[in-house]
């Protein structure tokens, strides 16, 4: 099973922590993780995008001129597309971009992604991440003492509401609980900030 140092907040050397192998220690899938992203991705669209044919733009119901004898190319209409003010063809409209993903390529696409983080040093453990107020300056001088890149995600057990508003104005930090983790989060972070007791529930919810 594979160790991990702990730190607390301050960015202290706080022990260290045994993962579980069956979680943090798999074999990485990258076609797995490759088509898990790009099902998240799909699935933010919103397919709301919308053109009009020319069946639906206003105007053009006159020929503009008569069939034969102009010595110009026949046109039925005003609207049609290669006219200013016509209808587009073959435009965009509105449509269902979801992509379905199994429970079980899930999972394993999630441990794949711990996995990489552990692997490529971007897991940072905190003994106990405990934000008592609702202060932002309180997650901002923990990232510093902990050294992290511009991108962050921070885990915690559960649900924290003055960790989420305190972190909420921060560029480019996310919060999740240990029970709702995004493959495409994970990844998308430079550093994985998870509290002790996250590794537990991690463990425990993904085993």
């Amino acid at each position: 099973m594979p160790n991990i140092k702990v730190l607390d907040m301050s960015g202290n050397d706080a022990g260290t922590k045994e993962l579980s192998a069956g979680i943090f220690d798999v074999e990485i899938n990258a076609a797995l993780l490759h088509s898990m992203v790009r099902a998240y991705l799909s699935n933010q669209r919103l397919g709301t995008h919308s053109t009009l044919t020319r069946a639906e733009v206003r105007g053009g119901g006159r020929k503009p001129w008569r069939q034969k004898g102009t010595g110009r190319a026949r046109q039925g209409s005003t609207r049609s597309p290669q006219w200013t003010k016509g209808g587009v063809a073959l435009g965009p409209k509105p449509r269902c971009y979801r992509a379905a993903v199994n429970k079980k390529a899930r999972r394993a696409a999630l441990k794949s992604a711990l996995t990489s983080k552990v692997k490529n040093g971007e897991m940072i453990v905190v003994n106990e991440i405990n934000v008592s107020e609702y202060k932002t300056k309180v997650i901002i001088n923990m990232l510093k003492a902990l050294e992290t890149g511009k991108k962050a995600m921070i885990v915690v057990e559960a649900r924290d509401e003055k960790l989420i508003k305190s972190a909420a104005n921060i560029p480019g930090v996310k919060t999740a609980a240990a029970d709702n983790l995004s493959v495409y989060d994970i990844l998308n972070c430079g550093s994985f900030i998870v509290s002790s007791g996250a590794v537990d529930k991690i463990e425990e919810v993904y085993a």
